[in-house]
């Protein structure tokens, strides 16, 4: 049995997981990502023992500890170089968690995690995989020859920025023109508002005022009624993330390639655009071509791929 621990900015999230990545219990606590990292490591901990005992394991039964965190990992040593979301620099969280449990402790960067879930769980018989995650930035992993590509300094994977517009949209990260600055939901909640602004007969108008906020959705749903100024936002950004998938298949030509995230559960209507791009500008005319599909672990990629991830490691 193992535990699969997903730190994120609002809540801890922990599983326990057996070999073939079913998750038997769960439970999550808040984050409250301004405290030192001391005290989160010591609420992990402490959850992952009351998740083990709530599926009914004894803590002997745990072989290994994987967590899932935001930021720079170094996987080696256990280290968060840097997450800016949760005041950490240079944090030895994995040594730090095992003074409260003595257990091998591996750490991850989340969205690593979250691809090597995915493919553990849908797509182990592939050689090759990327994962996309479409939320607050764009994030994701990259995994080669059944393994997790860290780069040769832990900081490969950086799907979102990659660049597709020169001299484009500022970015988080101090560059101008990064994926993640068109294809986040972040990115498409700022192109909506715009197309309202300039459109103020919009159906979005009357959508937002009825939700209460703009969001991912707005734009998506008041497409599918047929609001012009809608289907325009909504084309327009899933031909930036078509771009992005595109790029990457070019350079890597994996055997499968999953979109996840909140915006993924628009299923075809992302899709299959999507899929009619890559046909038409990939490179690759005359081989096999990438299995591109929606993900389908959503919420439990996190969890279930740090357990395989300190699976990996165990001898």
């Amino acid at each position: 049995m193992y535990i699969g621990i997903d730190l994120g900015g609002t809540n801890i999230a922990v599983g326990l997981v057996d070999k073939n990545g079913k998750i038997l219990a769960t439970d999550s606590v808040p984050t409250h990502k301004e405290r030192a990292y001391i005290e989160i490591v010591a609420d992990m901990a402490a959850l992952a023992k009351k998740v083990t005992l709530a599926g009914g394991c004894a803590l002997e039964d745990i072989k290994a500890v994987g967590i899932g965190c935001p930021g720079t990992i170094d996987t080696a040593n256990g280290v968060v170089v840097y997450a800016n979301n949760l005041k950490m620099d240079r944090a030895p969280v994995a040594a730090e968690f095992q003074k409260h449990w003595n257990i091998p402790v591996y750490l991850e960067n989340d969205a690593n995690a979250a691809a090597f879930g995915e493919y553990r769980m849908t797509a182990k018989d592939t050689d090759s995989f990327v994962f996309m995650t479409l939320g607050t930035g764009v994030g994701g992993g990259i995994v080669l020859n059944g393994r997790l590509w860290h780069g040769f300094n832990g900081a490969g994977a950086e799907i979102g920025h990659t660049s597709i517009v020169m001299d484009g949209e500022p970015c988080t990260c101090g560059m101008r023109g990064c994926l993640e600055s068109y294809a986040s939901v972040t990115a498409l909640i700022k192109q909506t508002k715009e197309a309202m602004e300039a459109h103020p007969d919009s159906a979005m108008h009357e959508w937002v005022a009825k939700k209460g906020k703009i969001s991912g959705r707005t734009a998506f749903e008041c497409a599918k009624a047929g609001d012009a100024a809608a289907t325009a936002v909504r084309d327009r950004y899933i031909r930036y993330v078509a771009e992005g998938v595109n790029n990457l298949i070019n350079i890597l030509q994996p055997a499968v390639f999953a979109i996840g995230g909140g915006i993924s559960k628009e299923g075809d209507t992302l899709l299959v655009p999507i899929r009619e791009f890559v046909a038409k500008y990939n490179y690759n005319k005359h081989m096999p071509k990438t299995d591109i599909r929606i993900a389908t672990l959503f919420n439990d990629a996190g969890i279930i791929g740090a357990a395989f991830a300190a699976m990996a490691e165990q001898p």
